[in-house]
């Protein structure tokens, strides 16, 4: 029986000589107790070594995808003689042994038996093979075992989105330390300069203003241009000199200007820290980046743990990822549930009208996951090679763009009450108005000149009780419609 062992130095061919040892599989490691032992078992016949890292690779690859690899094919090829064609072939996969016995017409067994004599062959390598110290073969399955690891995981350093996880939760993080340091300088500084809380706005401008002016009484002379426009300078020295502030000691000051310190510091860092992850974000997702933006993907990726599984998230689920609480309170009270979450903060669904956000909300979902299983599956075909952009992100982006422009049309047409198609609600809707009766005018009336006075009296009365049953009518009309609108 011959027997296929890979390693990784090559392939190695053994022969053993009583099969009968396979029978019982539970003994077998008994015959590989020692090197002695094991070598009376079986006898290396001959030996393949790789030529460099990348064969071993593309060895070890083909063989975990149960394919027969050229160095293989042609090391058997040289090997097996006819006479080896008759006997037996022990392989440890059973796939790589279906492609074998295809190829070369050989009886091929994969068992457990064989299974354990792989393990005894693997235990006595060293003292089977001559030749291969044992720290060498150590170090080629290191090795071996790291470049495999990479090629299974398609790694690449610009494909880790572990950074954009600690890269955004860092970047909330920041924020709120900047409000929460700002707000305490304000505070602190409001005492001695309370009217410079409402012209400058900016808590960075806030900062470098103290650090720069110090006290008060120094805004006069101090050069404010590099931080504000001559307007806002002009204006905060004008109230410097009529502040009603309290008078603050060196050591106050000195202290408020360290906590300024680390607001300008923290801010610096702030924007080198979205530098970065904007960069990072057009590495790992740059469709996604091209449709919703660098902080709404990060912030996506982030709350599902990662790319991959956020390409596994159907749009329904894209669409109200962040507002858990509010879509199972929803659920819990029989409510409306949410339209959206993290997604609202995307460019496209801000443009949106208030009616339109949920509808725009959804198209944005449903685009970014496609942009995302793109990012997450793809190779780098949506990359144009020219210009460097996403060509499927921008084709999305164009798409939702255009449906924006489609709702918005569509509610402008929806809000026109002369709209045919709305002309019957809008009539429905209409707030009863009650209008009333105009009353009779008496100077329309036209008396024949040639007419007899009695007749022209016998003709009067019947128009006069006429006109008067009309007004009755007319009086009672609005009457009965107040009626019927009370029942």
């Amino acid at each position: 029986m011959l027997v296929l062992f890979e390693t990784p130095a090559g392939y190695a061919l053994f022969r053993m000589a009583d099969e009968s040892k396979l029978a019982d599989a539970d003994d077998i490691h008994r015959h590989f107790a020692t090197p002695d032992a094991a070598n009376k078992t079986v006898k290396l016949k001959a030996f393949s070594k790789f030529e460099n890292t990348a064969d071993a690779l593309a060895a070890v690859t083909a063989l975990v995808e149960g394919k027969l690899s050229k160095g293989l094919k042609s090391f058997l090829t040289t090997e097996l003689s006819e006479k080896d064609m008759k006997e037996k072939f022990a392989v440890g996969d059973s796939k790589l042994g279906n492609a074998i016995a295809k190829k070369f017409n050989i009886t091929v067994v994969a068992d457990q038996g064989t299974q354990e004599l792989m393990r005894g062959i693997r235990s006595q390598l060293s003292s089977l093979l001559s030749g291969i110290q044992e720290s060498d073969m150590n170090a080629m399955i290191l090795g071996l075992s790291h470049s495999l690891s990479r090629y299974k995981l398609k790694f690449s350093p610009d494909k880790v989105d572990t950074m954009i996880v600690q890269a955004i939760h860092l970047l909330d993080d920041l924020d709120k330390e900047v409000n929460t340091y700002a707000m305490r300088v304000k505070e602190w500084y409001g005492w001695h300069f309370p009217e410079m809380t409402k012209i400058i706005v900016d808590n960075v401008a806030y900062a470098k203003i103290i650090k720069a002016m110090g006290t008060r009484t120094n805004a006069a002379n101090a050069d404010l241009s590099g931080i504000l426009p001559e307007e806002l300078e002009a204006e905060l020295k004008d109230a410097a000199e009529i502040s009603m502030g309290t008078e603050i000691s060196e050591e106050d000051i000195e202290n408020i200007t360290h906590l300024a310190d680390q607001i300008i510091s923290i801010s610096e860092y702030r924007a080198q820290l979205y530098s970065y992850l904007k960069h990072r974000m057009a590495a790992i997702a740059p469709n996604l980046t091209c449709l919703v933006g660098e902080l709404v993907g990060a912030r996506l990726i982030a709350h599902s743990g990662s790319l991959l599984n956020l390409s596994k998230q159907p749009a329904s689920t894209i669409q109200i990822l962040g507002a858990e609480k509010a879509l199972f309170r929803a659920l819990k009270a029989k409510h409306d549930t949410p339209k959206y979450g993290l997604i609202y903060h995307a460019s496209i669904v801000g443009q949106a009208g208030p009616k339109i956000k949920g509808k725009m909300a959804r198209v944005v979902a449903t685009k970014a996951a496609l942009a995302i299983r793109v990012d997450a599956l793809g190779e780098g075909e949506s990359i144009d090679p020219e210009t460097g952009a996403p060509t499927v992100g921008v084709a999305l982006r164009a798409k939702a763009e255009d449906r924006l422009r489609q709702l918005e049309g569509h509610a402008r047409v929806s809000v026109n009450a002369g709209a045919p198609a709305f002309a019957g609600k809008a009539k429905q809707a209409r707030k009863f108005e009650f209008n009333a009766a105009s009353s009779y005018n008496t100077a329309n009336d036209a008396v024949p000149a040639q007419v007899d006075a009695s007749s022209s009296r016998k003709r009067k009365a019947p128009e006069e009780n006429g006109h008067a049953n009309g007004d009755r009518e007319e009086e009672e009309a609005p009457k009965k419609k107040k009626e019927k609108k009370e029942k």
